[in-house]
């Protein structure tokens, strides 16, 4: 057994391997936001919000987000599977961390802008030990961030297929699963459409 760590390390893994298929093929990662690239924004939260360590992942136009973004502090992954969808950067996200030391994995999606340092935070709190399983809530609905102890990363990525990442595994441990509410300082949505890029729009 694992003795429980008095400062417990936990490792944001930011999933920004999308290559925007409804957005006509524009990377999600290189999206401006606030005048940066919006993978800069969610790196931010991860790190501001109290990740000890960030990994990214990409995986559409890889190159172009290393050259155009700043990546600086984090370990850069590409997922040579990004087309096979969210599952597949998961899985290598989680097997990024395999001789880390990490005791939990805090996972975001780059396309969620709504989502910042506050319910990071509060995620990054909920963490206990290896065996700790919490993903934010809104108003009471399951969402993202979700913290993922290194005793589940095996589970998660033997479900993680397709556009699915650990929504299986949690549905299927969901008396394990700790909901933190953050409908009071961050928003959920997705920016999937050209119709939702007005929320990238300062106003």
């Amino acid at each position: 057994m694992v003795p429980v760590r008095k400062n417990p390390l936990v490792t944001g893994v930011l999933l920004a391997a999308g290559g925007g298929r409804r957005l006509g093929g524009r990377p999600k990662a290189l999206l401006t936001y606030r005048g940066r690239p919006l993978v800069e924004h969610a790196i931010r939260s991860l790190r501001d919000g109290g990740c000890d360590r960030i990994v990214v992942i990409l995986g559409a136009a890889a190159e172009e987000v290393r050259s155009r973004a700043s990546l600086a502090g984090c370990a850069v992954t590409v997922n040579p599977e990004w087309q096979r969808g969210m599952g597949s950067s998961l899985r290598t996200g989680l097997t990024a961390l395999a001789g880390t030391g990490a005791d939990a994995a805090l996972v975001l999606l780059v396309d969620q802008p709504g989502i910042g340092a506050e319910a990071v935070s509060r995620l990054r709190a909920a963490h206990t030990s290896r065996v700790a399983l919490a993903a934010a809530s809104y108003d009471g609905t399951r969402g993202h961030p979700v913290l993922l102890g290194a005793d589940h990363w095996a589970g998660v990525s033997a479900g993680a297929t397709g556009d699915q990442g650990a929504r299986a595994y949690l549905r299927e441990h969901r008396e394990a699963l700790r909901l933190v509410e953050c409908g009071d300082v961050a928003q959920p949505y997705d920016i999937d459409t050209p119709e939702d890029l007005v929320r990238l729009v300062d106003r």
